[in-house]
């Protein structure tokens, strides 16, 4: 049958949105396994459905990756499922029929979630409800189509399911995590509802191993290895295939709601320091749940040690940030000298990639959820489960009210990045000729907007945590200066436009003057709220009514560093879990997704 199939999907393969391997020729194919889920009749009304597993092989060093494809036969296409075509097969089993994305077809759609509905094994396949759960009947499904590196299918407004693409040996954390805290009844994240696997008892795990190579047993003497969960067999390969979750109607996520808040000048830090709790809850639950570990010396230089790498490597690609080498090299060497003194720090299980964009607020209590813990998609599965400082996950929420704050204006007629504005005097860093124009105000309060969100929510945090982040300044200097040189080489590859972004928070990083003193950006911003108040967890109660719906198990949709207004290093889609789906490569929320950040594995 793969045969048959090679020549359109050499063809279909590298135009969908969550194929990893674009700007790469494919260079061939095998099977891993293939399920026929439902089968199909020639000349008869009802469709087929063919799960497969392939590894797709390219002109990489890398090797081959495995791809889940959920086929769709039909003797005759509707019209209205006409996008969806693969193609018609000119040899093989399937000659003369038209196979097309299953997913679009509503009817095969609804047919995953009969199969989740009722547990068990159907070939490479193996469907698991969890404990008490039961999953209703509901109204037709949509596909959600603008996502990235996974793909979403909304069911009425009580589910989403969501299919990973790219699949990788191992348990995914977006499913582990989950889990965990449902165990400890974390309510901070929506429990899976049920999911489907292939690998384990002999299945499909043989293959799909060998199609992400080495990946899976990385990493470097001395590392904090990723601990299996409990009760599970680390030989036991499992490779999750699909996650069903609630979804959170009418939720809106964090970028969204920060950007009202921008564009009407509103506080917000009543919902930063909620925001902060919630992700502090989070943490907490995920200390409990699973293993934690301590970062001592050698973890912690070589953390230091990565970074710094990824420092030199980025100011050699973009000159830019070239004059701000050494200052920001100084905290990867304030922080490797901590830990020659004897500083350590606790290590667990962390969210892996945190942004604005992958928080959602629910319009009737204003509560926030975190939403997919699948982690950086392009980096192994075994990676992604390692265990890392909390401090990653706080700076990278720390750069996304960055990002919100410089990026809430609407862009240019044609530009692609935020409103130009004219380079600062090289001498005071201002802007003299614009200096009390609205704009020139309008930049400053943003920022003032961003310094106070920022502290609200490590306020937050240090309430629920019972530790303030700001108490380690080098360590979380550390991560957020990491993650503000991934967004510059990002940035600089994928939109110039935009570099000015972060290489604001590069300046401040570096140890530049503001602008202008804060206390004057402070008192017009004290005007500008006088009378404002923001009701906090029951924002939503009194908010700006809610987007299109999103999905609820959606990937880590990420415009740049994911969701969260920056760059997205792994091109991947958004999180989908209440709010609408987010856009292509450059994300939902314009920021970079997240970066390649060294764990205590490195």
């Amino acid at each position: 049958m793969l045969p048959s199939l090679q020549p359109l999907l050499r063809a279909w393969l590298p135009r969908q949105r969550w194929f990893a391997g674009k700007g790469r020729p494919v260079t061939g194919f095998s099977l891993v396994s293939a399920t026929e889920v439902l089968p199909c009749t020639p000349g008869g009304p009802a469709p087929g459905l063919l799960h497969l597993l392939v590894r797709v092989r390219q002109s990489s060093p890398a090797g081959a990756d495995c791809y889940q494809l959920l086929v769709g036969v039909r003797s005759t296409l509707p019209p209205h499922l006409a996008p969806a075509l693969i193609g018609h097969p000119s040899s093989g089993p399937l000659r003369g029929l038209a196979v097309y994305e299953a997913l679009a077809d509503p009817r095969l759609a609804g047919l995953l979630l009969e199969r989740l509905r009722v547990p068990g094994r159907l070939g490479a396949l193996r469907f698991t409800r969890a404990p008490g759960t039961a999953i209703a009947s509901t109204p037709a499904p949509r596909l959600v189509g603008a996502e990235q590196s996974n793909s979403s299918v909304i069911y009425g407004d009580a589910y989403i399911l969501k299919v990973f693409r790219r699949i990788g040996a191992g348990v995914n954390p977006d499913l582990e995590l989950p889990l965990a805290l449902a165990r400890v009844g974390c309510d901070r994240v929506p429990h899976p509802t049920a999911w489907f696997e292939a690998g384990r008892d002999g299945g499909a795990g043989a293959g799909v191993g060998r199609a992400v190579g080495g990946e899976v047993d990385g990493g470097f003497s001395g590392e904090v290895p990723p601990a299996p969960s409990p009760g599970e067999n680390p030989d036991d390969a499992t490779f999750t295939l699909g996650i069903l979750q609630p979804f959170l109607t009418g939720s809106a996520d964090g970028w969204q709601l920060a950007l009202r808040s921008l564009a009407a000048r509103d506080d917000f830090t009543g919902a930063a320091h909620a925001l902060g709790r919630a992700t502090a809850e989070v943490h907490t639950a995920l200390a409990d749940a699973l293993p934690t570990a301590v970062l001592r010396r050698r973890q912690i230089e070589h953390i230091a040690s990565v970074m710094t790498e990824r420092l030199e490597a980025a100011a050699e690609a973009v000159p830019a940030l070239r004059p701000y080498r050494e200052p920001l090299r100084a905290a990867f060497d304030e922080f490797a000298a901590l830990g020659a003194r004897g500083r350590t720090w606790p290590a667990q299980r962390i969210h892996g990639d945190l942004h604005l964009g992958q928080a959602l607020r629910t319009p009737h209590d204003g509560r926030w959820s975190l939403i997919d813990f699948e982690g950086e998609p392009a980096r192994p599965i075994a990676d992604r489960r390692r265990l890392q400082p909390v401090a990653r996950d706080i700076a990278g929420m720390l750069r996304s009210f960055d990002y919100a704050a410089r990026t809430h204006r609407p862009p240019a007629p044609g530009a692609s990045g935020p409103s130009p504005r004219p380079a600062p005097s090289p001498a005071t860093r201002r802007w003299p000729e614009e200096r009390e124009t609205e704009e020139w105000w309008s930049q400053q309060w943003s920022g003032r907007w961003s310094e106070l969100n920022r502290a609200a929510f490590c306020g937050g945090y240090a309430e629920a945590a019972g530790t303030d982040p700001r108490e380690e300044p080098e360590l979380l200097r550390a991560y957020e200066t990491d993650k503000a040189v991934y967004e510059v080489l990002y940035e600089a590859r994928h939109r110039p436009d935009w570099l000015a972004v972060p290489m604001a928070a590069i300046r401040r990083l570096a140890g530049e003057p503001e602008e202008l003193p804060a206390a004057d950006v402070e008192e017009r911003y004290r005007t500008a709220m006088a009378g404002y108040h923001d009701p906090g967890e029951a924002y939503g109660a009194v908010g700006p009514p809610p987007p299109e719906p999103r999905g609820a198990a959606g990937s880590s949709g990420r415009s740049g560093p994911a969701g969260s207004g920056a760059p997205d290093d792994t091109d991947s889609s958004g999180g989908t879990h209440g709010t609408a789906a987010s856009g292509g490569s450059s994300g939902p929320t314009g920021q970079p997704g997240s970066s390649t950040s060294p764990d205590a594995s490195g």
